[in-house]
């Protein structure tokens, strides 16, 4: 009895092993008794082509472009913009009263008044892309922090530490918090800071930000439909990067035309009048309303009077179908730059604020005696949004004649020796094991044979090294793999879960695609780790399909919109939404560069044989 008992806890634990062991089974069969592994690297041929896009889709661009930049490789790139206006609420009510009640006579309801409403400024605000990243908690955001990963630190250089001052209310970065000539440490009277300020890092602004240009405004006399009339309207309609409205003469009124400097600081704007009640405080010095940095640009009032507020009550306002056929839209162009800018908006803020006064009767808290009842002046704010059809035009020069080479080789079949990458323009095609004479990779059928357990695998692309120090500036910071067939995301993309807290195109660091410095802190190559895609092929869990590569603006966006191919006959494919995003680019070695360059893209993979 004993020894059955024995024999069975035995057995038991043994079943256990193996079914832990189960999880390590090497590919290709079931775990030998030989249990002695050796680890090996070895290298695999890949092939690279190259293809180029005539347009892209991008009436569903989660942000605006806007300017205009020189690219050292790809050539100068324009950014304009046409946009849809939207009531945020239909049949508006400007005032108190609807023009109706307005303009009903009724002896008994003498404080509805007509309301007079006259607009008396509109603002077009498209807002920058922002953080206030601030890894140690200290109240001083990353990029002006001393030393991003201490509190401690002292980003001023005064006698207190960042997070002291914080904690008391001054500026951790001023030594002088209310400028009165006196330092924090020895100041025992900082009243006139305003704690409340922000300090802001703006993204996304590609060239000098500190350069001029004109910023215009025109109203836009086409009609951007949602959906598609040669569809029977029964699906959205398709907007591409080469629909330029303003040149095709569909613009009337010139609503802006400012020259514009940048201010990249939090924009504060003061109550207006000063309460009365209050005699210990002047209103009129005190922040009312604080906004985030953005480009905000007077447009011509009277063309809102006329077709916004007087129209209250009619047709054209009741939905927002009737308003947008009548005021089609507007559309934002950028001119005479002093030098290149690239700005990246964010749309979502983005809006026209339509500032009006109005009359108000007024009965002064005594609604029997109308004795001192008078009528006075308000003031509100309406605003439209840009949040339904928008169509960024990107107007790019003459196609690039290298680059056109390598389309032209790869259109024949033939890998290229570079791979050039530009977002919304240029991307690669990439081949694992690749085998032009049969159907299948040789290669990859002697892995499937072998008794395998795959480590590590990575794609490994090099910059062209003759080109790296031309376009630091404006080099992708990061690019992305995917199934280019479909534009479906990796395997590996999907179970990398890591996150980072330096933004949202730094998560996923497993799966990579990061632009990689050297010893010498030069931009060198971009990696991607693709194990588990390399083991199911090997597992014969998955088919050895081609793969994606572009330049990814938000590693976290995987959506797609639909791209036109500048060559060959299928030209319509999925594209990633993110690679459409901004204006870098890369270009890169290849895969039929000499054999013995050290730098040709390769797929590298770490294994282990029993």
């Amino acid at each position: 009895m004993h020894f059955s008992f024995k024999l069975l806890v035995s057995l038991g634990f043994l079943t256990i092993l193996l079914s832990c062991i189960k999880e390590y089974t090497p590919v290709g069969q079931e775990l030998l008794l030989d249990q002695t592994l050796s680890t090996l690297t070895e290298a695999f041929p890949i092939e690279t082509y190259q293809e180029g896009l005539e347009k892209v889709q991008t009436n569903s661009l989660p942000l605006i472009q806007l300017g205009t930049i020189e690219h050292p490789v790809f050539g100068r790139t324009q950014a304009s913009l046409s946009a849809q206006l939207t009531l945020q609420n239909e049949n508006p009510t400007f005032g108190e009263y609807t023009q109706s009640q307005e303009e009903e006579e009724n002896p008994s309801s003498i404080r509805i008044i007509p309301e007079n409403e006259k607009v008396t400024s509109v603002y077009l605000e498209l807002p920058f892309f922002t953080n206030q990243n601030d890894r140690d908690g200290d109240g001083v955001i990353d990029a002006l922090d001393a030393d991003p990963e201490d509190p401690t630190s002292n980003s001023d250089s005064d006698e207190l530490t960042d997070i002291v001052e914080t904690q008391a209310g001054l500026n951790p970065l001023s030594a002088d918090s209310d400028g009165d000539g006196i330092l924090d440490h020895n100041d025992e009277d900082n009243e006139g800071y305003d704690n409340e300020n922000t300090v802001y890092e703006v993204d996304s602004l590609y060239g000098n930000p500190k350069a001029s240009f004109n910023l215009k405004v025109y109203e836009l006399t086409y009609f951007l439909n949602a959906l598609d009339p040669a569809k029977n309207f029964t699906s959205n309609k398709v907007y591409y990067s080469d629909e330029d409205y303003f040149s095709k003469g569909f613009y009337s009124s010139e609503l802006s035309d400012e020259r514009i400097t940048l201010n990249l600081e939090e924009l504060r704007f003061n109550y207006e009048e000063d309460d009365p009640e209050t005699a210990e405080v002047d209103e009129t010095t005190q922040v009312e309303t604080r906004l985030s940095p953005r480009l905000r640009v007077p447009l011509n009032t009277q063309f809102f009077q006329e077709r916004l507020l007087d129209l209250e009550g009619s047709e054209i306002l009741k939905s927002n179908g009737a308003f947008q056929r009548e005021m089609k839209g507007i559309i934002i162009q950028t001119t005479n730059f002093s030098e290149d800018l690239y700005m990246l908006l964010n749309i979502q803020g983005a809006a026209v604020k339509i500032g009006y006064e109005y009359d108000k009767y007024n009965t002064n808290g005594t609604e029997e005696d109308t004795i001192d009842d008078v009528i006075e002046k308000v003031k509100k704010e309406f605003i439209l949004s840009l949040s339904s059809v928008r169509v960024n035009t990107l107007i790019a020069s003459a196609q690039n004649s290298f680059v056109e080479q390598q389309i032209e080789k790869s259109d024949n079949g033939k890998p290229t020796d570079k791979l050039y990458l530009q977002s919304g323009r240029y991307h690669g095609k990439i081949k694992l094991f690749p085998d032009q004479s049969q159907s299948e990779s040789t290669i990859l059928n002697n892995l499937k044979t072998k008794n395998l357990l795959i480590n590590q695998a990575r794609l490994v692309f090099y910059l062209d090294p003759e080109l790296a120090n031309l376009t630091l500036n404006l080099l992708a910071p990061r690019l992305y793999l995917y199934e280019y067939e479909n534009g479906a995301p990796l395997l590996d993309y999907t179970a990398d879960n890591s996150v980072t807290t330096t933004g949202g195109n730094t998560n996923k660091t497993i799966f990579g695609g990061f632009l990689e410095y050297d010893d010498s802190n030069r931009p060198y190559r971009y990696t991607f780790d693709i194990t588990k895609h390399i083991s199911n092929l090997i597992r014969n869990e998955s088919s050895n399909f081609d793969l994606g590569l572009v330049v990814q603006a938000n590693i976290e966006d995987i959506a797609l919109i639909e791209a036109v191919k500048s060559h060959g006959a299928e030209a319509l494919i999925k594209y990633p939404r993110a690679a459409a995003q901004n204006n870098l680019g890369s270009v890169l070695i290849g895969s039929s560069t000499a054999e013995n360059n050290l730098l040709k893209a390769q797929l590298e993979i770490t294994y282990s044989s029993f």
